[in-house]
């Protein structure tokens, strides 16, 4: 067990060395790198300055002012829709605010060494709790998790800090160490990006004892990020909520960045967008029909995942079976994007669990956690591009794969947690889930 927690270790260091270089190359040698970034921090930028950054023509005003021509080609259409529609939260603007008080060199390095440390230090929590079963096959799938998370640091998105954060959240409530780090981990992640981690959150408020404890001690520090963030963005900008929602409305039109149908302008490629309805719109292009279908077929497994949550209690061993059956399902519900997926993180302890246990349900859990690894990764997609020359949302299964093997996965882990007793975990387990912090 020692040598494969070594070797687990060299794999995790050589994995981290590679997603940072991997990343700080595409970032600065590519005209879209950190165009992620650029936009949260020239929104910041604009109630700083006190402009409204969910009015369009102010917002594309600063970032050409301070940005000058804008690439040609594909990059032109994700720069315009970046640099002057944003569908952020006022929370987000004012967090970044410190860092546009500073030239975007400056702030955007310090926003790459910030989102690849909390990476990091995710990938080395899940390591650490799915090497209690199997230290090798939990260092392996991390590994891989960091070697296929180059565009998360590269377009400097607020996901490369929420996902970070939102796990190490996890690893610090199930541990029961550092829960009030934890409790700050998970606030912040939650008021950046709340379609990410809000059914993560949602585990802690069912399951009960200590888990709902730690949920509701959540919601002390971001009730203090919310409230100034709505006040300050409320001063300079009154109208900001129907603003922000027509920006969502507009990235998500047929045709645009974020249109999850056929006709989308952003949603293939590399950095494509996973949701469900990419699937399902291919059958009918109608945001009334896709969305509506979607919504019921994730609605039900959310249900028998909350009933079964609600049912069973909490337990540390528990936890790690209802998060990984919850997570590729906040991945397919709405829209998100291939970096988003790196919460499957979440995944390893669970599979690493089963890994040990043996048996068909560990060929299966494998088999299915690498297939969702790869296939929402970045270095496969990149490699089967360039070899296909691909240029378009013509290639559709660039598309249909990476949704199916999520929801492949969500249903495997939601059976293997709809047959966990109530009293699965251990008595050290139980114990974690019941003393005070």
């Amino acid at each position: 067990m020692l040598k494969e927690r070594q070797d687990s270790l060299l794999l995790l260091s050589l994995g981290s060395v590679f997603f940072v270089l991997a990343g700080v190359a595409i970032a600065y040698s590519n005209a879209l790198g950190m165009i992620d970034f650029k936009e949260f921090y020239y929104g910041a930028k604009c109630l700083v300055e006190h402009h409204d950054p969910y009015q369009p023509s102010q917002l594309w005003a600063l970032y050409k002012s301070e940005e000058g021509e804008v690439p040609s080609g594909l990059g032109s259409v994700v720069v315009a829709a970046h640099g002057h529609i944003t569908p952020n939260f006022p929370t987000t603007f004012f967090l970044v605010a410190p860092l546009a008080l500073l030239p975007i060199k400056f702030a955007g390095a310090i926003w790459f060494i910030l989102s690849a440390i909390a990476f990091i230090l995710a990938a080395f929590a899940m390591w650490n709790a799915g090497g209690e079963f199997s230290p090798l096959m939990a260092g392996a799938l991390v590994f891989l998790l960091l070697v296929n998370s180059e565009m998360l640091l590269a377009l400097g998105n607020t996901v490369g800090l929420v996902v970070g954060l939102s796990v190490i959240a996890v690893w610090c409530f199930l541990q029961n160490r550092f829960t009030i780090v934890g409790a700050i981990c998970l606030a912040v992640a939650l008021v950046m990006k709340p379609h990410d981690v809000g059914l993560v959150w949602l585990y802690f408020l069912l399951a009960g004892g200590m888990a709902r404890k730690r949920a509701l001690q959540t919601l002390i520090p971001v009730a203090a990020l919310v409230v100034p963030a709505v006040l300050w963005t409320a001063q300079i900008a009154p109208h900001w909520l129907q603003e922000m929602q027509a920006n969502q409305s507009a990235l998500m039109q047929r045709g645009a960045l974020n249109d999850p149908g056929p006709q989308s302008g952003g949603s293939f490629g590399v950095n494509m967008t996973l949701c469900l309805q990419t699937i399902v719109s291919r059958f009918w292009d109608n945001p009334h029909f896709y969305n509506p279908v979607v919504y019921v077929l994730c609605g039900v497994l959310l249900l028998v995942w909350a009933r079964k949550t609600v049912q069973s209690g909490f337990s540390p061993r528990l936890a790690w079976f209802a998060i990984a059956a919850v997570v590729p399902l906040t991945i397919l519900v709405v829209y998100h994007r291939s970096y988003d997926a790196r919460l499957l993180l979440l995944s390893v302890p669970a599979c690493a669990m089963l890994w040990q246990k043996g048996g068909r349900l560990a060929w299966c859990a494998l088999a299915l956690t690498l297939a969702a690894i790869i296939l929402t990764g970045d270095i496969f997609w990149i490699v089967l591009f360039q070899i296909t020359h691909y240029s378009g949302p013509s290639l559709a299964f660039g598309v249909i794969p990476a949704p199916l093997i999520l929801l492949a996965l969500c249903g495997f882990y939601l059976y293997v947690y709809m047959r966990q007793p109530a009293e699965a975990g251990t008595e050290r387990e139980q114990a974690l889930g019941t003393r005070t912090g």
